[in-house]
């Protein structure tokens, strides 16, 4: 390679894309945008749950109950119903999500030291929000029961649990979902960055002269990534900086670890763009096949919101073709668990591997000659 002519095939690519408004909003107004989007959107953390009851004992003892309910932050109560039929029109019409029914005996049952039944009727359309809602109402009974059933005194039992979190102490689920974020993002603006390039060049007519000049397709290729690994850096740098403001996720690992990691993968992407866009030659059609080819795979087989070892034994085979797993596990670790090379080592050796057949699949792909 010519240093000279490669970096005037950057220069040329450089003044082509600050000329490109279009490509200008993909390096560096979508990045955010899909950062705030899908920060807000995606959420595991289910809290105030609509709920109603029915309240036929309406005693102090249920009273209390709902108290315990209402107070621990997981359920909110919207409607106290007179008749049972009320509540199976508000479950239909999706206004709660659960609905408690405190039998007439409530308060005499447990005055007399007898056990009583709770009805809880849920909501099962969605059945994630249901099994969460379930295990909240399980916990808040079981924590009220004990305290009637001790009433005031102090029973120390002979086996007890203390649970310590690591990594993610609060157990936010925004916490996990922004490092994820941060290799879906890059998987989708790299590859349609230079999805672009080629193609451009076949469709405006400058092909014939960039065939016309000594330049070596290894020099092309090399000299139209270059500008854009150092946008991919960038937006990198854009959308950590908003994960950390606007967000407040934790940053525990080495920045020199993650930036040579990152540089690996967005080699890789950006390689994968160029090889696309020289084997159509159209800049609809390149962004299209770009899109498919890394906004499904990265959101749903790189373990950002589905886990791997879930997944269908099929699935599980065609997730290790999938480069961004590796980036999803590398920003996971240096987010929140602040772990080195020691540990990301194969995720690097994979990403060294997809940069390199990023680069190959490009550069082979690649022709000056004009059909």
């Amino acid at each position: 390679m010519n240093p000279t002519r490669l970096a005037a095939v950057a220069r040329k690519e450089f003044i082509q894309l600050r000329r490109d408004a279009r490509s200008l909003y993909l390096a560096f107004i979508l990045p955010v945008i899909l950062l705030l989007l899908f920060g807000y959107a995606i959420t595991f953390d289910i809290r105030d749950i609509p709920m109603a009851v029915v309240d036929e004992s309406g005693t102090r003892a249920s009273r209390g109950l709902l108290e315990a309910f209402e107070g621990s932050g997981y359920f909110t109560v919207v409607a106290r119903l007179e008749r049972y039929l009320e509540a199976e029109r508000l479950l239909g019409d999706g206004q709660v999500r659960l609905v408690l029914v405190v039998p007439p005996s409530f308060a005499v049952d447990l005055a007399g030291g007898r056990r009583t039944n709770l009805q809880m009727l849920l909501d099962g359309a969605d059945a994630n929000t249901a099994t969460i809602a379930q295990n909240y109402a399980d916990a808040i009974v079981a924590g009220y029961s004990a305290r009637v059933l001790l009433q005031g005194r102090t029973v120390r039992l002979p086996v007890t649990a203390e649970p310590r979190i690591w990594y993610n102490e609060t157990l936010e689920s925004r916490n996990m979902i922004v490092p994820g974020l941060v290799a879906v993002i890059m998987s989708i603006i790299a590859a349609m960055l230079t999805a672009l390039t080629i193609a451009r060049e076949w469709e405006r007519g400058s092909m014939e002269q960039l065939a016309a000049t000594p330049v070596h397709r290894l020099e092309i290729v090399i000299g139209k990534l270059v500008p854009y690994v150092g946008i991919g850096l960038f937006d990198v740098a854009l959308t950590i900086g908003f994960g950390l403001a606007v967000f407040h996720v934790p940053f525990r690992g080495n920045v020199v670890l993650l930036a040579g990691l990152t540089l690996l993968f967005l080699i890789g992407a950006l390689g994968l763009g160029i090889f696309i866009s020289a084997a159509l030659k159209s800049q609809v059609l390149a962004t299209q096949v770009a899109l498919i080819a890394t906004f499904l795979p990265a959101l749903l087989l790189s373990g950002f919101i589905f886990s791997i070892p879930n997944m269908p034994i099929v699935l599980r085979g065609i997730s290790y073709v999938v480069p961004a797993r590796y980036y999803v596990s590398v920003t996971k670790g240096i987010f929140l668990k602040g772990v080195g090379a020691g540990v990301l080592w194969v995720d690097a050796l994979a990403m060294v591997v997809f940069a390199l057949a990023g680069l190959s699949l490009a550069i082979g792909t690649f022709r000056k000659e004009i059909a």
